[in-house]
């Protein structure tokens, strides 16, 4: 699966040259405006397919409304709170960031941060470029045998503590996805928030900005710490309470803080700034040279990846997607975008409630993605283009509850792919023969000769008595030029079959059919 339109690519914040220069050796033109106003940008990502930011260009829903062909955002950079993932997941476009590439430089500024706290590297220099030799006033304390707690152990969080052992720091930490086997591994123990507030000498926290991070430390949560706990953050603003934080540094129950983000950049409230016990940066996590190099690397590779189909990686709203670049499941995603199609076709409603049902091993873990197939099938046609971005979301949006199960027992051995309207007759069948998907069922008719479903299609029920059709069919396509390329027939039920003809263009008019058939419509695949 190639994204094949994907042709011209803003690059909108100040970017490594090595960015531009392996999306032009991909073929993708690119357009470098760094610094533009919103009103600039709004008008710059018009006739774009791709945009690519650091942390300053604001992607808001306005943005995305007014980029009309605008396919995916990459964020050279881990976070993407600049970038408003639901508005860009409800058009189809899809969010990817580079979540590897600037984990060294932010880990080793926060190793940096807890030396500067630990020491007052930062208040001595200031000190001594005042002319001033106090050696008294600036007494710190060793990082040896000190608790370091670790909020967050993915990629920077376990870097940072993998090197503040190496200063003698003994290392605990809380995370809601990293198992305690694996950051024991790593050398953290695992622990309860409510045990590492009282035990840390330091915390520092590594996790995204979420509605259950935010204000993670917060009056109540430094109550209960060590009274002159230091504090780093160099992850997110929100993530500390900042009015908490200067109300801890005031009493002295935390008794210094280090930060490289703020709720609002640049902070327009210095009271944090300024005070003395207080280390700040203005969000120097990813500025090293060779995080941005590695950034706009890495964010160039996945889109021209994308663009000529060969992966897709860094995904952050669009994980069924990524299942479309692999060759085994790629004729699997068609067919349940097909069976989608066909069902609506059959029940002329996109509302209701979808039960989607694989069967066979090979598809035991496949409805993560195939389920926003069949919706994206079902939704085609509609005010929004459904896709595997945004299929999900607006089936919620259109009253389409999706039901996904699986069965391990299967008479084809490829598996598989059952789609069903719950109260109703409507339910379609089909598999995956070669590369290609076919139907094997439709509305408990089997077809021994599985119908291809692709190109324009016509599909009609009539009784098996019925010897009409299928002439008057190839009458009506004869006057109007069209080809009949396939034809399959179903077995009987009640008295009645299904057929499928496969076309080389859609007919224009089905009335001449109507007289002969209880059924007729047409789907183009």
């Amino acid at each position: 699966m190639a994204f094949a339109k994907l042709q011209k690519v803003l690059i909108s914040d100040s970017l490594d040259p090595c960015c531009r220069d392996i999306l032009q050796a991909g073929g993708i033109q690119v357009l470098e405006k760094p610094g533009l106003s919103k009103e600039e940008l709004l008008q710059e990502i018009r006739d774009c397919d791709g945009l690519i930011v650091r942390s300053a260009t604001k992607v808001s829903a306005d943005v995305l409304e007014a980029a009309g062909r605008l396919q995916v955002v990459g964020r050279a950079g881990t976070g993407v709170d600049n970038v408003d993932v639901d508005a860009a997941t409800r058009k189809g476009v899809l969010v990817m960031n580079t979540p590897t590439g600037n984990s060294l430089s932010a880990a080793e500024l926060t190793c940096g941060m807890i030396l500067c706290l630990a020491r007052q590297i930062p208040q001595a220099a200031a000190s001594m470029k005042e002319g001033k030799w106090d050696r008294k006033k600036y007494m710190g304390m060793e990082l040896n045998g000190k608790t370091l707690g670790v909020l967050g152990l993915g990629r920077i969080g376990r870097e940072v503590a993998t090197r503040m052992q190496a200063f003698g720091m003994k290392t605990i930490g809380y995370d809601p996805i990293i198992t305690p086997e694996t950051s024991a591994a790593f050398g953290v123990e695992q622990l309860p928030l409510e045990q590492i507030w009282p035990r840390c000498d330091f915390i520092t926290v590594h996790t995204p900005l979420l509605p259950s991070t935010t204000g993670l430390l917060n009056d109540s949560t430094f109550a209960k710490c060590r009274r002159g706990v230091q504090v780093v953050n160099c992850a997110r603003g929100g993530i500390v309470d900042e009015g908490a934080l200067l109300r801890a540094l005031r009493s002295g129950q935390c008794g210094g803080a280090a930060l490289d983000v703020f709720t609002q950049e640049p902070p327009k409230d210095r009271d944090l700034v300024d005070h003395p016990n207080v280390i700040c940066c203005p969000h120097l996590g990813a500025s090293t040279r060779e995080a941005q190099s590695r950034c706009g690397k890495e964010i160039a590779m996945q889109i021209v990846d994308m663009a000529t189909g060969k992966g897709l990686v860094g995904v952050v709203n669009g994980q069924a997607l990524s299942k479309a670049f692999a060759p085994q499941t790629k004729p699997w995603i068609a067919l349940a975008k097909a069976l989608g199609t066909v069902l609506h076709g059959l029940a002329k409603q996109a509302t209701g409630n979808v039960q989607v049902c694989t069967l066979g091993a090979p598809l035991k873990d496949a409805s993560s993605y195939l389920a926003p197939a069949v919706v994206s099938g079902m939704l085609a046609g509609g005010k929004k283009e459904a896709t595997l971005v945004n299929a999900m979301l607006l089936a919620q949006e259109a009253g389409l509850k999706v039901t996904a199960t699986h069965g391990d027992t299967c008479p084809e051995p490829e598996g598989l792919l059952q789609v069903a309207l719950q109260g109703t007759p409507h339910r379609v069948t089909g598999t995956v023969q070669g590369s290609s998907p076919v139907l094997r069922e439709l509305n408990g008719a089997t077809f021994k000769q599985p119908a291809p479903l692709v190109g324009p299609l016509l599909i009609y029920r009539a009784k098996a008595s019925e010897t009409n059709a299928l002439p008057t069919l190839t009458g009506l396509l004869g006057k109007a030029g069209i080809q009949l390329q396939s034809y399959h027939s179903s077995s009987a039920v009640v008295g009645e079959q299904w057929s499928i003809a496969g076309l080389s263009a859609p007919l224009s008019d089905l009335a001449g059919l109507k007289p002969c058939t209880a059924e007729v419509f047409q789907l183009h695949l």
